[in-house]
């Protein structure tokens, strides 16, 4: 049953009477996760009518984990396009930068590496080393200036990351709403984050990233080589992961169309069950991106 199921072909739901779109599945998984006390967020722009397809609590303010590292790497770009330092400036690492978890740069023997090649490791590996190096090169005071220069009230980058925080440090990294970060990622791929320029080095930075593990996982992508697409399927996305918080905001382009997303959820990560269904969740609303992205995609691996 369950093949015969898998198989059989099946119209994509967005496709309603007159035309319409809907997201029902997406409201049903992250109201699920909600009424198990989850505080659930989500956001999804067509990026060719600008129309807003579907929110969730968009305008409230939740941890973001690693997606303000964004914020870093457009203020980065930024000072890359003024030029007000070169992409080939060689930065050093200190012991006082040292932080374990995310990225490769941790375990590579190379004591220095240049700004740009910094820009690249946190697109693609969300690497905390070079994070820290890059804050300590700009401040964090600029990113914050930036972020404000954009319009963003809800969206910030608190602190450099920490193995541990005390009581005198942020209590998370970033914050964010995805109405804001869904409207930064559209704004991005259409060139309009300070310059075309400057979105373009950002979106080439984040189009390398290699965790396709929560909204993304349902597109069907290679994590380690999707820059280029594939069955007219393209993808540029950051996560956040942290203890209790998953994020993903990013652009699918499709056959169909193309459009922008944030889904944030904030979750008691009090054991494995807990931490899956916040997953499944997520993968459920990029099964639906994936169809409205692409009008001919059936369900093929609902179960």
């Amino acid at each position: 049953m369950r093949r015969d199921r898998i198989r059989t072909p099946r119209t994509p739901r967005h496709r309603g009477a007159g035309g319409t779109e809907n997201f029902s599945s997406s409201f049903t998984a992250l109201g699920n996760l909600a009424y198990d006390g989850a505080k659930t967020s989500a956001c999804v722009i067509d990026l060719r009518s600008g129309t807003k397809l579907f929110s969730v609590d968009d305008r409230i303010v939740l941890p973001t984990a690693s997606i303000g590292k964004v914020l870093l790497l457009i203020e980065v770009s930024a000072r890359l396009t003024a030029r007000d330092f070169s992409g080939y400036g060689i930065l050093d690492k200190t012991p006082l930068d040292s932080i374990g978890d995310s990225g490769v740069w941790q375990h590579l023997q190379a004591p220095s590496l240049p700004v740009a090649d910094l820009g690249t490791l946190i697109g693609a590996t969300s690497d905390n080393l070079a994070t820290n190096v890059l804050l300590r090169q700009v401040g964090l005071d600029a990113v914050r200036a930036r972020a404000e220069s954009l319009g963003l009230a809800r969206t910030a980058l608190l602190d450099i990351v920490r193995d541990t925080r005390g009581p005198d440090d942020a209590p998370q990294l970033s914050v964010g709403s995805t109405a804001e970060l869904a409207w930064l990622f559209a704004a991005l791929a259409r060139g309009q984050i300070v310059d075309q320029q400057t979105s373009q080095r950002v979106m080439g930075w984040l189009s390398l990233n290699t965790d396709l593990s929560l909204v993304a996982s349902a597109f069907g992508l290679d994590p380690l080589a999707h820059r280029g697409g594939t069955h007219g399927i393209q993808l540029v996305n950051k996560t956040g992961t942290d203890v209790g918080v998953r994020s993903d905001v990013g652009v699918l382009y499709g056959p169909r169309t193309a459009v922008s997303y944030a889904v944030t959820v904030q979750f008691k990560d009090t054991s494995l069950e807990a931490r899956l269904r916040t997953i499944e969740a997520m993968r459920a609303v990029g099964t639906d991106l994936l169809e409205y992205a692409s009008a001919n995609v059936t369900r093929s691996l609902s179960s």
